[in-house]
C-alpha cells in the first residue's frame, strides 16, 4: 500500500472525484480510493456521496457555491441580540428554526445560545396538582403556625429565629418532634422495575452501549401502612387481601399503632402523641376524628396537596421503592420480609433527619 500524500487541495481531490465518477466508479470505491491515496481525513464518505450526487446532477464547478443569507459584516454581538431576542420571544424555539430565521449557521446559533447566552433546554417541572390560591394561603399560615409554636416550645419569644445546626439543617431545642408520629399509606408491588436512572453505569467510549428492557410494575401488590418517629419504625401494617382503607380499617390500624407505642416508646402516651398524617378520607373521617379524640392525640395541621410536607412522601417511600427495584418475589410473605429488614437496618439518623427535615420546610 502506497504513503497517502502529505501535501493535497480539496479542488485537488474533488477533481479526482470527479474523474473517478465520470469513468463510472461506484462512490464507495471513489472513497476508499481517496482514503489509500491521501488519506482518510481527506473527504469523508458521505462527502463523497454528496459530491458525487452534484456531478451526477450536472455540476461542473469545483468551487464552494456562493452562500445566500446575511452578509459577513453582522457581528456576533448583533447575533447574540438577535437570538436571545427570539428565544425571549419563543422559549420553545429549536436551533435550527433560529439558524433559519436569522439565516446564520447552526453552529453559529448552537455557540450563540449555549456559550454565550447560558440557555438549557429543560423541561418543565412535573407536579401532581395545581394547587389554587386558597391552598397556597394555607399552606403558608399553617407553616407559620408550626414555626411559631416551636418557637413557643423553646421559650424564645423572636418567632423569626430559627437555629441552624451542622450541615445548615434547621433545629429548634423543643419537644415537638419528640412527641410526632408521622405515617402514611403506599402500594409496594412483588415485582418493582429498576428506574432508569439507578441502571445508569460508568462506560469508555469504546464500550458496546448497554441495553435495558421495558418491564412493567406486576398487578400483584399490598398496601402498607408506616408509622414512624424520630427513633424509627413504630408500626408496619399490611392490608389483608380483599379489604380496603376505610374509616373503621384505620381505625384498627390506630388501635395497632397504639399498642405499639405502649412497647416501643413507653411514656409517649403520658406526654402525648403528635399525630401527622394527610387529609385522605380515612384520615379524615368523623369516625377517626372520634377516635383521635377519645385518646387524647393531637393532629398536626396539613395542608391538602402537600406532599412536600409529608416526610412519608418526601422521605421515606423514594428510598424504599429505589431498594426495592430490580426485585421480584414470588409471595407477598417474601414481600413483607423484605420490607421488614430493610425498615430495621436503617439508621436512626435517617428517621432522625427525616422528621427535623420538616422544619426548614415550613
Amino acid at each position: 500500500m502506497a504513503t497517502p500524500i502529505k501535501e493535497w487541495s480539496e479542488l485537488e481531490v474533488r477533481a479526482v472525484v470527479r474523474f473517478l465518477f465520470l469513468k463510472g466508479t461506484k462512490p464507495s470505491e471513489i472513497h476508499k480510493q481517496i482514503a489509500e491515496t491521501y488519506g482518510e481525513g481527506a473527504m469523508s464518505r458521505s462527502r463523497v456521496y454528496q459530491w458525487c450526487t452534484w456531478f451526477g446532477e450536472g455540476r461542473t464547478s469545483l468551487g464552494d457555491e456562493p452562500k445566500s443569507g446575511r452578509p459577513k459584516t453582522s457581528t456576533n454581538e448583533e447575533n447574540t441580540t438577535r437570538v436571545d431576542k427570539l428565544i425571549r420571544c419563543d422559549r420553545r424555539m429549536k436551533i435550527r428554526e433560529i439558524a433559519l430565521k436569522l439565516e446564520i449557521p447552526k453552529s453559529a446559533v448552537h455557540e450563540i445560545v449555549h456559550d454565550t447566552l447560558g440557555y438549557r433546554m429543560v423541561s418543565a417541572r412535573w407536579v401532581p396538582k395545581m394547587l389554587t390560591e386558597d391552598h397556597k394561603l394555607q399552606r403558608v399560615e399553617n407553616s407559620q403556625r408550626l414555626l411559631q409554636r416551636c418557637q413557643q416550645d423553646n421559650g424564645d419569644e423572636d418567632t423569626t429565629h430559627i437555629g441552624v445546626g451542622p450541615g445548615g439543617d434547621f433545629q429548634a431545642n423543643n419537644n415537638l418532634f419528640d412527641n410526632l408520629i408521622t405515617g402514611d399509606e403506599t402500594w409496594v408491588h412483588l415485582n418493582t422495575p429498576e428506574t432508569k436512572r439507578d441502571s445508569i453505569t460508568w462506560k469508555h467510549p469504546s464500550s458496546p452501549v448497554t441495553k435495558k428492557f421495558k418491564v412493567q410494575r406486576s398487578a400483584a401488590k399490598v398496601m402498607a401502612t408506616v408509622f414512624w418517629d424520630v427513633k424509627g419504625v413504630i408500626l408496619l401494617d399490611i392490608l389483608p387481601q380483599g379489604q380496603c382503607i376505610n374509616a373503621a380499617r384505620y381505625c384498627s390500624t390506630l388501635d395497632g399503632l397504639k399498642e405499639a407505642i405502649c412497647r416501643k416508646r413507653p411514656g409517649l402516651l403520658t406526654r402525648g402523641v403528635l399525630l401527622q398524617h394527610d387529609n385522605a378520607t380515612p384520615h379524615s373521617a368523623n369516625l377517626t376524628q372520634q377516635w383521635l379524640q377519645r385518646y387524647g392525640w393531637e393532629i398536626l395541621p396539613h395542608p391538602a396537596h402537600s406532599p412536600d410536607l409529608a416526610p412519608s412522601d418526601f422521605h421515606l417511600f423514594g428510598p424504599l421503592k429505589r431498594h426495592l427495584g430490580g426485585m421480584a418475589f414470588e409471595t407477598e410473605d417474601d414481600l413483607i420480609s423484605e420490607l421488614r429488614n430493610w425498615f430495621d437496618n436503617l439508621d436512626v439518623d435517617f428517621f432522625r433527619v427525616g422528621i427535623n427535615s420538616l422544619l426548614s420546610r415550613w
